[in-house]
């Protein structure tokens, strides 16, 4: 079994986002010292859901403040990156840590950020492929070329060369099929329960009957008090002043209709499904999770309490009460 942290720099109201930045780091520094075997980095432009709009920078500085854990990225989004440029990024982080970072890339969403960054609502829409494979070529090869519909250019030395594969967040079933086909590990979000996750994996292993791919991932919230309750309403009182202003930051960057989620019914879904709860209830959750779906890596978002001093002490708590009883899963 292995445990790690997900950091998504969350931007609670009064934070300035150089300290949130900062407290991200310093929680990556507590994950090692309370035993968690990584710690994964989001990447948002242009909103208070996560202030951190280079996840690959995050993690090189909590990289230099760290000996041992794994440092990563969930994710880096692909749709606005150059996959060389990234790729040239990760190998960097890679071989200046020792091997301790990992990539994790997504397709993004339809959002303003494909203007701002001119890469276009078609290469969101069509070219996610395309731009994976083109990763995938640079962090597997010596040199590197393209003659595709989005990237043409003459092969050219990658330096430095690297041997490195990427987690793939995937949240559809177009998304499951496309890393199955790759033999790509997938990242699945906090947003789907058990069952789904268990789904998922299941469409996987139908795509790709031969593919002996471990690794797959999955995040869920990780929150620990003295008792369940206690844990749940500082839940329900915490992350909606988050969820509320940060998911709406979310801004299409065409007139396509987007629904809105109901925060309290997200909330209320995310405390019954993922380890919200005492020591011995958070044990039981993952346990569960475990034996529903296979899945042997979780990765515990624990900034949920909306203050730092409440994240280090969840890091620390889980660490000494939660996962000692994980080890022999």
């Amino acid at each position: 079994m292995r445990v790690g942290v997900f950091l998504v720099a969350a931007g609670f109201p009064g934070m300035a986002p150089g300290e949130v930045l900062r407290n991200t780091v310093e929680a990556v520094v507590a994950a090692e010292r309370a035993g968690f075997a990584d710690a994964w980095i989001a990447e948002h432009h242009f909103m208070s859901y996560g202030v951190c709009p280079s996840a690959t920078t995050l993690a090189a500085v909590a990289l230099g403040r760290t000996t041992r854990i794994t440092v990563g990225t969930a994710v880096s989004v692909l749709s606005t990156w150059h996959p060389v440029a990234l790729a040239e990024q990760a190998a960097i982080l890679g071989h200046v840590s020792g091997g301790r970072f990992r990539l994790g890339v997504g397709r993004g969403g339809p959002w303003v950020d494909l203007e701002v960054f001119g890469t276009g609502l078609d290469r969101f829409e069509s070219g996610f492929g395309e731009s994976l494979d083109l990763l995938c070529a640079a962090l597997g090869g010596d040199s590197v070329a393209a003659d595709g519909t989005f990237f043409r250019f003459r092969e050219v030395p990658f330096v430095p060369a690297v041997r490195m594969s990427p987690v793939v967040a995937c949240t559809s079933a177009a998304g499951v099929r496309l890393a199955a086909d790759r033999g790509l590990p997938m990242l699945l979000g906090m947003h789907v329960d058990d069952e789904e996750k268990a789904a998922m994996l299941d469409d996987y292993r139908a795509s790709s009957p031969d593919s002996n791919v471990q690794g797959h991932v999955a995040a869920a919230v990780g929150h620990v008090a003295d008792s369940t309750a206690l844990a749940v309403r500082e839940m329900k009182e915490s992350l909606p002043r988050w969820l509320g202003p940060g998911l709406a930051g979310y801004r299409p960057v065409d007139d396509r209709p987007r629904p809105r989620r109901d925060i309290h019914k997200y909330v209320d879904k995310l405390c019954r499904i993922h380890p919200v709860g005492s020591p011995e209830h958070c044990v039981e959750t993952i346990r569960a999770t475990v034996e529903r779906t296979g899945l042997r890596h979780l990765i515990l978002l624990v900034e949920g309490g909306g203050d730092h001093a409440r994240t280090l002490e969840n890091i620390a708590r889980l660490g000494s009460e939660v996962l000692p009883a994980l080890a022999a899963v």
